[in-house]
């Protein structure tokens, strides 16, 4: 503090936290410090709860280094749909597809007797939402995809009403996998993408199909904590 002495009495040379609650030498109270502080936290708080409770692929862990693992994935059914675009947008343009097929934008499948009295069809179905959100290249557009959820077959899984969305049937795979937080750049992804390359090829491991990349929040989410993955099926 230019000008000034502050002189305070401090037995063995400790500073009592009550002290700091009434100053500093920036002039900032600690008050509005620590309420930053709680209100950083409790936006934190909220943004992990929003993905609690939401179905996620099942797979069993072979291996795992830190970010880095070795999974093996069932057979999986996807909702997917193509998009020419460029990287940064096509998760956006897709997102709208497929929520509104499994917000309804389907049919079922099986036809229901109809009873008297007479009661309105049932010809939609809704779908709970489901994480990750997958994007990877597919005949020079990006391919991007919900996974179902679990107890769906192909056989009872709703037909979208939308011809640009497809159910499509995923074989058991082993994938590897490595995870990262920040934004969906497509140069960030870029780059764990080609440190995921690396590793694979330290493993002695073969890359058999196109890179995936598996985005578990929502936009609105603090990109810090955000949940990113980029995965390679291998063998």
């Amino acid at each position: 503090m230019s000008g000034k002495t502050l002189a305070v009495a401090l037995p063995e040379g400790k500073i009592p936290f009550g002290y700091w609650l009434n100053y500093n030498e920036s002039g900032i109270g600690m008050e509005k410090i620590l309420l930053a502080c709680f209100l950083l936290f409790c936006c934190l708080f909220l943004c992990s709860c929003v993905t609690l409770g939401i179905e996620k692929p099942r797979y069993d862990t072979i291996e795992k280094e830190g970010k880095f693992e070795i999974r093996q994935y069932p057979p999986q059914l996807l909702a997917e749909t193509l998009v020419e675009s460029e990287f940064d947008q096509a998760g956006n343009i897709a997102f709208r597809r497929l929520f509104d097929y499994i917000s309804g934008n389907n049919r079922l499948k099986e036809s229901i007797s109809m009873t008297s009295p007479v009661k309105q069809q049932q010809t939609a179905q809704k779908i709970k939402m489901t994480v990750p959100v997958n994007l990877q290249q597919a005949q020079g557009k990006y391919a991007v995809s919900f996974f179902m959820p679990a107890k769906y077959t192909i056989e009872t899984l709703p037909e979208p009403l939308d011809d640009n969305v497809k159910i499509r049937s995923v074989p058991a795979r082993k994938m590897a996998v490595l995870r990262y937080s920040g934004t969906w750049s497509q140069s960030r992804y870029e780059k764990y993408r080609d440190s995921l390359k690396k590793l694979i090829q330290d493993k002695g491991l073969e890359i058999i199909g196109e890179d995936i990349f598996a985005r578990y929040d929502p936009p609105f989410h603090l990109w810090f904590v955000r949940r990113n993955e980029v995965m390679f099926p291998v063998k």
